[in-house]
């Protein structure tokens, strides 16, 4: 594991994921970052942070756009440039590339990534309208499409290619649920059981209710420094050691497959030879379960096991606390929540935890390696990134 720092996190932040009532997105943002602050005393926002970019969806929710300076603004830095990524709910993983980038590019030696999206006071119908812009419009959309549709025709795809079950699913949920319950942050505090899964509401065959990721408000930041000055401010930073982005077709009707993603393939292809490692190598993983099928698909697609086998990798556990690669030890997207703008950097919070041992109950003994996986729509996007502890 020879791979060499790209940047380094000395810090994070993260809301409470949930219902936030009274609150609009900047404030919630400011409650992120508050925390990020308070944890890295050495670092004076005003002078050492030289840029911001945040991650956010939509600004349907809010009727608010031009989230980056919002977001400044609110957490007490104007002046600073400050910039909007968006890349549907890969909006914040790719906000971290930007990141990345500025520290590489000798622009800024210290740069705030975060993501943030107020989305529960909006109604169900609304969200899956504003969720929907994320696929292809005339194809998709315009035929009332929507994103738990289009999971499910890869989940059927992959359950007549592979013999992939509603139960191996179900136990995706059951999982994610139980490690929830040990992160104080996470939306959904509540345990479920496969029969409970099973005979919840059905959404879109075969996803029920319990399948899909929930509608939540949530914010997130980290602090990436060059790897050089990463003492400066902290004793325990966690080091980014590979990056790798890839896009596909906007629509999921253009795909050569419809049981993988290939953008993920590709952005996990191009982090691992970065990173100088194996799938093998990585301790723990946070990666984009908006639905129990997308966890699976994940499994193969980022290499933890065999093409079609992604089912059985959590039928026996594997995937859970203790097991051989735990993934979604917050909860994942499915209980911990997803606030589709914050999600990719809550990812990072997440393994920024595991790799400093301040996961508390749901800390992975001995991790070391780091791995996040962010997907924007149906995988028109996908950002894979790879940490590293001292």
């Amino acid at each position: 594991m020879n791979g060499k720092p790209l940047v380094s996190i000395v810090s994070a932040g993260l809301s409470k994921f949930g219902k936030h009532e009274g609150l609009y997105a900047r404030e919630i943002f400011a409650l992120a970052l508050k925390e990020a602050l308070d944890r890295c005393p050495k670092l004076e926002p005003k002078r050492h942070i030289k840029a911001v970019f945040v991650g956010h969806m939509g600004e349907s929710y809010e009727h608010q756009g031009h989230m980056g300076s919002t977001a400044a603004d609110w957490g007490g830095l104007i002046g600073i440039p400050a910039t909007r990524t968006e890349a549907a709910c890969a909006s914040s993983g790719v906000a971290l590339r930007s990141g990345i980038y500025a520290v590489l590019s000798g622009l800024a030696d210290v740069v705030l990534v975060g993501g943030v999206e107020k989305m529960t006071h909006r109604t169900t119908a609304e969200v899956t309208e504003y969720l929907a812009m994320a696929s292809d419009y005339p194809f998709e959309q315009f035929h009332g499409v929507t994103f738990p549709g289009l999971f499910a025709m890869m989940a059927t795809a992959h359950m007549n290619a592979y013999g992939t079950t509603e139960e191996q699913m179900a136990r995706v949920a059951v999982k994610n649920h139980r490690h929830a319950l040990l992160n104080p942050k996470a939306h959904m505090q509540k345990e479920l059981t496969v029969e409970t899964v099973l005979a919840s509401k059905l959404v879109s065959w075969p996803l029920k209710i319990y399948d899909c990721s929930l509608i939540t408000d949530g914010a997130s930041c980290i602090i990436l420094t060059k790897p050089d000055l990463a003492s400066k401010f902290t004793d325990t930073p966690v080091h980014i050691v590979g990056s790798g982005q890839a896009s596909d077709t906007i629509g999921l009707y253009e795909r050569q497959s419809l049981t993988s993603l290939n953008s993920a393939r590709l952005a996990a292809k191009i982090a691992y030879e970065m990173a100088d490692i194996r799938p093998e190598n990585v301790d723990v993983a946070e990666v984009h379960d908006c639905f129990t099928f997308a966890e699976i698909m994940a499994y193969e697609d980022l290499g933890f096991c065999k093409v079609g086998e992604g089912g059985k990798l959590v039928e026996k556990n594997e995937t859970a606390l203790g097991g051989r690669i735990p993934v979604n030890t917050s909860g994942g997207l499915k209980a911990k929540g997803h606030p589709v703008g914050a999600t990719g950097v809550a990812q990072a919070y997440e393994i920024f935890l595991q790799l400093t041992g301040q996961a508390e109950q749901r800390q992975v003994k001995g991790a070391h390696v780091g791995l996040t996986h962010n997907v924007g729509g149906s995988g028109a996007t996908a950002v894979v990134h790879i940490y590293r502890s001292d």
